[in-house]
């Protein structure tokens, strides 16, 4: 052994430095790289090295290759460390005594486990390391190899490892550790190598393969692998939408982030947490069963130094990182797995099971705990699947690509365990009439005795059947239990409630298939009647949604669906309102299809039932843009109402609440305010002026209003409605702070900007505390305050950023297409035209024009009025004649929708003007301007601030006419107004002064 002598710090002598080979399993690779950090920073040189040698390999021979390096040799052992191979206990002896013995200074060990070792491994004197910290755990290793700490340690590493025995500051329900994990090395070091070698971004891999592959194994296994490489690992089951977006969101308070209750928000604010690292860098997110590629956008953190690993049937992942495909099993490992999980069988044996079912690792799994269990010889196993006996059922659709011997297989295990384990197969039973996935099984442990059919009454008893039930399904690998567990205050019984388990997919279509008896309906009624009992909660409250997102799923594969239970009946429509709510709309409007689809068969088309079903729905489609869908259901369902001989008033009354609202996306909003005052009416009438529902009515009669121009009207009703809803529901209410927001625009609108903005900035601040900073409605406020600032502030008040960050937030909630996020990105595109951004500007007002149009069509008042938005940045970037096309396009399109006096036709009508001045069209220009002067004091007042920009806009027409005396008493004039109502530092005020030519900029509102 060459040996280097090192110098402490003082110049004094220093141990000598040695070369050590430290040899480990794979799944105890993060040992062997403290161990190696911790020797380097004493001045010794290490070499770790995986030791899995081929069950066909000597292992005299195996360990005898270790030696061949200069050093001792650390073996990392646990009582995993002499199952590789796999290989008799015999086998291990012997070598241990005879050839380790014989070489015994060149060995050394380290023990990791608690329970025992072979007695032969006394012969490497292994240290204890396992359950201590870190520290003593240094001195233990350095004092086992005799060596001495040395004085000129440092700490400095190549690797952030944290100490192995040290948890992550977050763990997320990641899967228990599968001790019976096998092989796989290459696709573990293969996935970590894509994550690692990555320069600059979040890593994304996918683990890519067919069911019953393996992928989640795998993932679980690379989280327990390499979790010191991390400060933070979570889990989200991503197989169901909402489900994925609830999980995903809940690292927002295991992070310690300031967010709201909202999925959107709080992903939101994970992505941004994860995307600046802090409070952690080192993260590591495993989304499980994603199969949507689409979604990644919304979804993936991006811009960190973290890791995303994913698993999914879906090959589309290459295009957002890197696929790493799942091949079955080698035939190594297939029989590896075998001989561990059941060792009284031949490695012959195990490669024969192995090629019986193709190397398939979930069947592997399968096979392994019934030759386990049962110490069944392979050869009796073999017959009894290849023969006669039980025939495998003609449905093969849940099988896919795994062999038909399967289904035999596992009819072995039914029919051995409706012997001997009958209580497990019935619980067998119970959770294959769940969807497959997370199963929420312990929500049965709530149901009292007397309200279960007879064969399941054991299972709300305190009796030790439920843990044996379940522990007997996990150990055959049927289920795996799933790892959250309840808190400490839930208590013992609460705890067992909330026990859940996984069911993989493929196990679950042929536990059904195998188990569609007879009693299959009486253990659908439990499962019926344990979703229909969970009671959830109300679904606008957004701490309820997370329990919304593990029934959804659950719905139709209970029969629930199928259920005309009123109780039934209302879980359904309250999911419908939790995914309206929550913003899960394409998840609302797939279950829409399913339920409606069932109920058509339960329901009479103008039963309260399916109405209320249309009024969710239609509900759902409004959100997502779908507009002309939800005016033709709603207006069929008002047809059936009205078809009836004495209709419902308070149903015919919600049916025409969707329909106004209809009319006014559509841009009908003569109609929708004809019909939302008779709502009113109606409502005051049947229900009182200060009813909850009446006053909802009269809210919706102030949009109407204000989408008609008549904004003093607006807030005349919003103001009472205010006033009301104080008294009513008190001030911190939701609906209370809607009519809050209602007044402050009705006032910015009317140009009391300074009025607003005092109003606005209460309101946001109250939203904040009540409903949380990234609440779609407090995005609606803070929309609103922007622009109060905007219209309020003095020159030079620099609003970009601030819109900027609520534009991103804005899309991260609603999504980029989003009606309502298309308003802001308009506003800002307005802001930067004006700020000289105009390439951006044009980027955003063109996005939002085009959208707005494929939403609602071409003759409607929001595409048309874009138009005058790209005639300004158009005329900004130098081209008048474009700019005054689209001008006078926008004010014909507007004055045939809504009239020659609406303020959006009148705004249209100021630009137009000021584009016919700038082409030389002079005559024209001031005609147009004394019109529209004329049109707005008659509209709006003499001193609103669209009649004094018409005014500074008409005398610039009559001064460019040499009409000099007018010109000079209208500019004047204004210049007064301007002063007395809005102040001489005002931007309006000033830009009158110094005669800039006004403009209007068009906010497009749908309602």
């Amino acid at each position: 052994m060459v040996a280097q002598r090192h110098l402490t710090e003082d110049g004094g002598p220093d141990q000598e430095s040695q070369h050590f080979v430290v040899a480990f399993p794979g799944h105890h690779r993060p040992w062997a790289t403290w161990i190696a950090r911790r020797l380097e920073a004493h001045g010794h040189r290490v070499t770790t090295h995986r030791w899995d040698p081929d069950r066909d390999e000597s292992l005299e021979v195996a360990l005898g290759d270790l030696l061949l390096a200069r050093g001792r040799v650390l073996l990392v052992l646990s009582d995993w460390f002499f199952e590789l191979g796999p290989r008799r206990e015999g086998e291990w002896n012997a070598v241990l005594r005879g050839f380790v013995a014989a070489n015994a200074d060149r060995f050394a060990a380290v023990n990791l486990t608690n329970r025992s070792l072979l007695p032969a491994t006394a012969v490497l004197e292994p240290v204890d390391l396992w359950g201590i910290a870190e520290q003593e755990a240094e001195r233990r290793l350095l004092a086992r190899l005799d060596l001495e700490p040395s004085a000129s340690r440092t700490d400095a590493v190549s690797t952030p490892s944290r100490y192995p025995s040290d948890a992550p500051a977050v763990w997320g329900e990641v899967p228990r550790r599968n001790l019976r994990f096998t092989g796989r090395d290459d696709l573990l070091n293969r996935v970590q190598e894509s994550l690692t070698e990555v320069e600059s971004g979040a890593a994304v891999c996918a683990l890519v393969g067919m069911s019953g592959i393996g992928k989640t194994q795998l993932a679980a296994e690379y989280a327990h692998r390499f979790s010191p490489d991390y400060d933070v690992v979570w889990w989200v089951n991503s197989d169901q939408r909402g489900t994925q977006r609830d999980r995903f969101g809940e690292l927002a308070p295991a992070l310690g982030l300031r967010s709201g209750s909202e999925p959107g928000e709080r992903i939101r604010a994970v992505r941004d947490a994860l995307r600046r690292g802090d409070p952690h860098s080192r993260w590591l997110v495993i989304f499980d069963g994603w199969e949507d590629v689409e979604e990644a956008t919304a979804m993936l953190p991006r811009g960190g130094t973290g890791h995303v690993l994913i698993t999914s049937r879906n090959h589309g992942w290459r295009t957002v990182g890197e696929v790493v495909e799942v091949p079955v099993f080698l035939r190594a490992e297939s029989t590896g797995y075998l001989m561990r999980r059941a060792p009284h069988i031949t490695a012959e044996d195990a490669d024969k099971v192995a090629a019986e079912f193709a190397d398939l690792p979930l069947q592997m799994a399968h096979a392994a705990a019934l030759l386990g269990e049962w110490q069944m010889p392979v050869s009796e196993y073999l017959e009894k699947v290849h023969s006669g006996e039980i025939n495998p059922l003609d449905d093969m659709t849940e099988l896919g690509d795994y062999p038909s011997s399967s289904l035999t297989s596992w009819s072995m295990f039914f029919n051995r365990v409706r012997d001997s384990e009958p209580r497990a197969l019935e619980l067998l039973k119970l959770c294959a009439c769940f969807a497959p996935g997370r199963i929420p099984i312990g929500l049965v442990r709530g149901v009292a005795p007397g309200d279960l059919p007879e064969q399941l009454r054991w299972i709300a008893d305190d009796t030790p059947d439920w843990p044996r039930a379940l522990d007997t399904l996990a150990n055959y690998s049927v289920v795996t239990k799933d790892s959250r567990s309840p808190s400490v205050s839930e208590g013992r019984d609460a705890g067992s409630r909330q026990e859940s388990v996984h069911m993989h997919r493929v196990v679950h279509g042929i536990v059904r298939q195998l188990t569609a008896s007879d009693d299959r309906e009486i253990h659908r009624a439990v499962v019926r009647q344990v979703l229909v009992g969970s009671h959830p909660g109300e679904p606008f409250d957004s701490r309820q949604w997370p329990r919304y997102a593990e029934i959804l799923p659950q719905l139709e594969f209970s029969g629930v669906l199928e259920s005309t239970d009123p109780r039934a009946v209302q879980l359904v429509l309250n999911t419908l309102r939790y995914c309206y709510n929550s913003g899960e709309f394409t998840v609302g409007m797939d279950l829409v299809r399913v339920v409606r689809a069932k109920w058509n068969e339960l329901f009479a088309p103008d039963a309260p039932e399916m109405l209320e079903l249309t009024a969710r729905t239609t509900v759902i489609l409004r959100a997502s843009g779908r507009f002309h869908e939800a005016f033709d259901r709603d207006s069929a369902a008002l047809a059936l109402l009205l078809a009836q001989s004495e209709p419902d008033p308070i149903k015919l009354m919600t049916a025409n609440t969707g329909l106004s609202s209809d009319l006014r996306f559509l841009g009908r909003y003569p109609e929708a305010y004809q019909l939302q005052r008779d709502l009113v009416d109606v409502g005051r009438e049947l229900l009182g002026p200060d009813e909850w529902t009446t006053l909802l009515a009269q809210h919706s009669l102030g949009v109407s209003l204000r989408l008609l121009g008549q904004y003093e009207k607006a807030y005349e009703i919003d103001l009472d409605t205010l006033r009301k809803r104080e008294a009513v529901l008190r001030a911190r209410h939701s609906n209370t702070l809607h009519s809050v927001n209602a007044c402050a625009r009705d006032l910015r609108l009317l140009g009391r900007y300074h009025d607003a903005l005092a109003r606005q900035e209460l309101g946001v601040r109250t939203h904040i505390q009540v409903l949380g900073e990234h609440h779609p409605q407090t995005l609606w406020a803070q929309h609103n305050l922007v622009l109060c600032r905007r219209r309020a502030g003095a020159k030079g008040d620099d609003i970009g950023p601030v819109m900027a960050d609520l534009l991103a937030r804005h899309e991260r909630v609603y999504g980029k297409g989003h009606h309502n996020n298309l308003m802001l990105v308009t506003d800002y595109g307005n802001y930067l035209r004006v700020h000289g951004d105009l390439g951006l500007a044009r980027d955003l007002l063109t996005e939002a024009e085009d959208t707005y149009r494929a939403l609602v069509g071409q003759a409607h008042p929001v595409p048309t009025g874009m138009q005058s938005n790209i005639g300004l940045l158009m005329q900004a970037e130098g081209n008048r004649d474009g700019a005054l096309v689209l001008f006078e396009q926008a004010l014909t399109g507007l004055r045939t929708l809504l009239g020659d006096d609406h303020p959006w036709t009148l705004g249209c009508a100021l630009n137009a003007s000021g584009g016919r001045n700038l082409s030389g069209r002079l005559e024209e220009a001031a005609e147009l301007s004394r019109d529209t002067l004329r049109r707005a004091r008659a509209a709006l007042s003499d001193i609103h601030p669209m009649t004094l920009s018409c005014q500074t806009a008409l005398a610039a027409d009559l001064r460019a006419l040499q009409q000099r005396d007018e010109a000079d008493k209208l500019e004047e004039d204004a210049l007064q107004k301007l002063t007395r109502t809005m102040g001489a530092q005002h931007q309006h005020t000033l830009s009158a002064r110094q005669r800039v030519r006004p403009y209007w900029d068009f906010e497009p509102y749908l309602g």
